[in-house]
């Protein structure tokens, strides 16, 4: 009996750890996202820069409504499923060589507009959020 509360216990200390890790990777972008510097504008072009590797950083970037927009992904020994990348509001989806940076162009979005890349796997994910 000792043996069955023994293990038990170990489960649910395991289960705390694992929730514990999960839920702050989710929020490790947080910090980073609210103060990004990651746009610029060049020739009236609004240039977002967006890391992936692991993940994408940052996770959220506000950004300027109504200037034509290019997204910046840069990979850097990329070889997890952030390569593969899919950006449903402009219709995109393309698998990144694990070392390159591709330019992705955005018409441009009304104030208010989320758009929204994903991995393969749709575990992580970038938003950037027209003002």
């Amino acid at each position: 009996m000792k043996k069955i509360i023994l293990s038990l216990l170990v489960a649910l200390v395991l289960i705390g750890v694992a929730t514990a890790m999960l839920v702050n990777g989710n929020d490790s972008g947080a910090a980073d996202s609210q103060n990004a510097n990651n746009v610029s504008v060049v020739d009236g072009t609004q240039i977002i820069a967006i890391s992936a590797k692991g993940g994408y950083s940052p996770r959220t970037t506000n950004a300027a409504a109504g200037m034509p927009t290019v997204i910046q992904v840069a990979t850097n020994g990329t070889f997890d499923c952030s390569a593969a990348l899919s950006i449903p509001n402009l219709n995109y989806r393309a698998a990144l060589s694990p070392t390159e940076v591709v330019d992705i162009e955005v018409p441009p979005q009304e104030a208010g507009t989320t758009v929204q890349g994903l991995c393969s796997m749709g575990m992580y994910n970038f938003e950037i959020n027209f003002n």
